[in-house]
């Protein structure tokens, strides 16, 4: 019985220290994406052509044009989007893939109305021949109340 338990809890053990974020491999990858991130302005076009998006209420875009006709039919203008810093969390792959996790300061116009809220995205972006593009988003707006956020 002890071989078996043994045998079972082996592999959790051996793989505990692979399951280690890394943070230091493709230092000049990580900065590009850093660059992307912090000049992500409307108007910025950072999407490769075959980008899909999830919106906050679940509707799915399957290119840019798309997810900009959603946020027209819903009257919803992004006036600023500012990176939360020491909230951004970037893996990159193979030197060519790149898994971000960031904390955004959304301001925008919600039919006629200012707001501003956080939102948590999820984005992955892909080295082509021209460079670094997104190839699909996905963001959630943080509620404060139960997830407060310190810091700027």
């Amino acid at each position: 019985m002890k071989t078996l338990i043994t045998l079972l809890f082996l592999p959790l053990a051996t793989t505990s220290g692979f399951a280690q974020v890394d943070t230091t491999s493709y230092p000049k990858e990580r900065q590009t994406i850093r660059e992307l991130l912090r000049h992500q302005q409307p108007g910025t076009l950072i999407d490769c052509s075959d980008f899909i998006a999830v919106g906050p209420k679940g509707d799915i875009s399957f290119s840019h044009q798309q997810w900009v006709a959603v946020q027209k039919k819903e009257k919803l203008v992004f006036k600023s989007v500012q990176s939360v810093a020491g909230h951004q969390f970037i893996r990159i792959y193979d030197g060519s893939m790149a898994v971000v996790n960031a904390l955004i300061e959304v301001k925008l116009v919600v039919d006629g109305q200012d707001v501003t809220i956080k939102v948590r995205r999820l984005e992955v972006y892909h080295k082509a021949a021209t460079g670094w593009c997104r190839v699909a988003g996905q963001g959630t707006q943080v509620d404060e109340n139960l997830f407060p956020v310190a810091g700027k």
